[in-house]
């Protein structure tokens, strides 16, 4: 079966609500950071605006931040925090059409239901079986490598095997990673592994503790500031292998957002909370995929911050959104927040990562 994206539908703007409908209202900013009072507040669905008597589609979207209209008639979704005195903001919190501001829910649903047409199944658990999403996956993956922007959110655990850091590696090398955002963990354990075969001081291949193991990562991450960048050190210690070898190998963008635990930290890690979200942001604000493993704050993060909808060549496609963790209750708290199309795999991510490379990968 080859993957082909389901058809969005626009409006009727010839209905009488929406010819008798005013022009959008907007306000300027008078301090930068402060939206105007009455501001509207995206939401996860395809939103329009009518704008010298014209409805305007925002071609992107995060939920809570602001449409600001562009000195071009576009419309950009701002964070609070990104705002500048003299932006013009829409405010109005009807979505209606009434004040000029239509939210439209339906604009991604099959005609013949009410159930969302990129809702796989609600409900995953444990007992789920999930080929049909495995499958799924493989056929999104593959039209996705040529036509979409894939990005992955990593926790620590998806180095910890030697054969899922393998595969993951492996991926990266096919063309099925375009971005990765992780933190300082999962580069330090994927760096340990590629340097003393250990991730936390375990051997990654028989998981065996190894004498003084918990050293390991602590070293790596002092050889690492020593070499002064993540290319000097794979350079310096002749790494050849892994997750972080691959993506700079590949020229793949490395996002390494810093975390108020983390130790050293590695060089390129950004320690700036706000700095990080805006280079995470570069990336959820192109995806068209997000494959997110092992990691609940750092995929709730990516995942509030990534458009449910995108356009492309003037057609409103969804973001397809993959949440694998081995709990039941993280994976969930990805769900609530109210994205058109999340899909949850209940299952270990160490198996999750061999079964794509097996299904997506050139046989050796």
């Amino acid at each position: 079966m080859n993957f082909q994206l389901p058809k969005s539908r626009t409006p009727d703007f010839n209905q009488d609500k929406f010819l008798s409908a005013p022009n959008a209202k907007i306000v300027e900013v008078i301090k930068d950071g402060v939206a105007p009072d009455n501001y509207h507040a995206m939401s996860i669905f395809p939103e329009y605006f009518k704008i010298a008597g014209k409805w305007i589609l925002a071609s992107e979207s995060r939920m809570d931040c602001v449409p600001v209209l562009s000195d071009d008639g576009s419309i950009k979704v701002v964070e609070f925090r990104n705002l500048k005195t003299g932006q013009k903001v829409f405010v109005g919190r009807t979505e209606d059409a009434s004040e000029g501001i239509y939210v439209y829910a339906e604009g991604l649903r099959s005609k013949d239901s009410q159930v969302d047409l990129f809702a796989f199944r609600a409900g995953r658990s444990r007992e789920t079986a999930y080929s049909k999403d495995y499958n799924n996956l493989y056929e999104l993956l593959r039209y996705e490598k040529e036509n979409g922007y894939i990005v992955w959110v990593l926790g620590p655990a998806v180095v910890f095997d030697f054969d899922s850091r393998c595969a993951l590696s492996n991926l990266i090398d096919e063309g099925y990673v375009h971005a990765i955002l992780a933190g300082n963990a999962m580069a330090t354990h994927d760096l340990e592994a590629g340097l003393f075969n250990t991730a936390l001081g375990q051997n990654t291949y028989t998981q065996e503790s190894v004498k003084d193991g918990h050293y390991n990562h602590l070293d790596l991450i002092n050889k690492a500031r020593k070499a002064g960048s993540l290319p000097a050190l794979l350079k310096q210690e002749k790494i050849t292998d892994g997750v972080v070898y691959s993506a700079l190998k590949n020229n793949i963008p490395l996002v390494l957002a810093g975390s108020i635990r983390d130790d050293g930290p590695l060089p390129s890690v950004i320690s700036d909370v706000y700095q990080a979200q805006d280079e995470m942001r570069k990336h959820t604000r192109k995806a068209t995929t997000l494959i997110c493993l092992a990691t609940q704050l750092h995929t709730i993060a990516s995942g509030n911050m990534t458009p449910s909808y995108t356009v492309r060549k003037g057609e409103i496609r969804p973001v397809y959104i993959y949440y694998v963790d081995i709990a039941e209750f993280a994976v969930n708290k990805l769900r609530d927040r109210g994205s058109l199309e999340v899909t949850t795999i209940v299952t270990n991510v160490q198996d999750f990562l061999v079964n794509l490379k097996n299904n997506l990968c050139k046989k050796p």
